[in-house]
């Protein structure tokens, strides 16, 4: 699907379809979905809104090439991203880009891993919901995080975290599971990481501040700073306060903790 328009508000209006990748053309977007029923209901969300959009069919194997031939690595902090299959010096995350959201040439994965290098991971239990790519899980254990886990609704998006884990040897202390937050019960984590959007955070503020351990940390992102206040008092309202934040090209990462 192809769209023109505010690239920030088309990406917010869509995400709820589950775009497996995004590849941006100045002010147009194309959006890959994996079924033509996500595409189609994310194409008429998309025209409600008032931006012009295209139903295109794209052959699966075409995009993953084009996307490997143009995708440049990422440095973000101390890691880089590299959609690259190979042999790469120092922290560097092997991320392919036709496969789950998340390849660190978006704002919201850049604040994210930015977050998680503002805290000690040491040892510590990570759970990432909505991975994607699973690039958070990824990073958090090449940071020194214990066990960590990646869910996700999206069984695509699952198969393609477990196929960036096995590119990524060294990193078998992450696992990846087909989950849905509202659904299922899950162990509490030191650090939590949801890089959703707004209203969904606003929707599972209660079931993500459950998931978080006394004294841990829950990082949150996907929001536009349009919705940050209303997300805060969402999870202020749980219990838990922003003790960090960063803002990137609209965008903002939020750290909480326990009062």
């Amino acid at each position: 699907m192809t769209s023109a328009g505010d690239p920030d508000l088309v990406l917010a209006i869509v995400d709820d379809f589950s775009p497996t990748a995004v590849e941006p053309r100045d002010r147009i977007l194309r959006l890959f979905f994996s079924t033509a029923t996500a595409r189609d209901a994310a194409h008429g969300a998309v025209t409600s809104a008032g931006y012009l959009s295209e139903r295109v069919d794209v052959d699966d194997e075409d995009w993953a090439r084009r996307s490997q031939a143009d995708l440049k690595p990422v440095t973000v902090g101390r890691i880089t991203i590299t959609p690259e299959p190979g042999t790469h010096a120092g922290a560097t995350l092997v991320i392919l880009p036709s496969t789950g959201f998340g390849t660190g040439h978006h704002a919201t994965t850049r604040l994210c891993l930015r977050a998680l290098q503002s805290i000690d991971l040491t040892g510590r239990s990570v759970l990432d919901v909505g991975t994607g790519s699973g690039v958070l899980a990824l990073a958090a254990v090449m940071l020194g995080a214990g066990a960590v886990r990646g869910i996700d609704y999206d069984a695509d998006a699952i198969r393609a975290a477990i196929e960036n884990l096995e590119l990524n040897p060294g990193l078998a202390q992450v696992a990846f599971h087909v989950a849905d937050l509202s659904q299922v019960v899950l162990p509490a984590a030191d650090v939590v990481t949801a890089n959703l959007t707004g209203a969904v955070l606003i929707r599972l503020a209660r079931r993500l501040v459950d998931l978080v351990r006394p004294s841990g940390t829950l990082i949150v992102s996907g929001l536009l700073e349009d919705e940050r206040d209303a997300v805060v008092e969402a999870f202020t309202f749980t219990g838990l306060q922003p003790v960090s934040e960063q803002r990137e090209d609209g965008w903002v990462a939020l750290g909480l903790c326990c009062n």
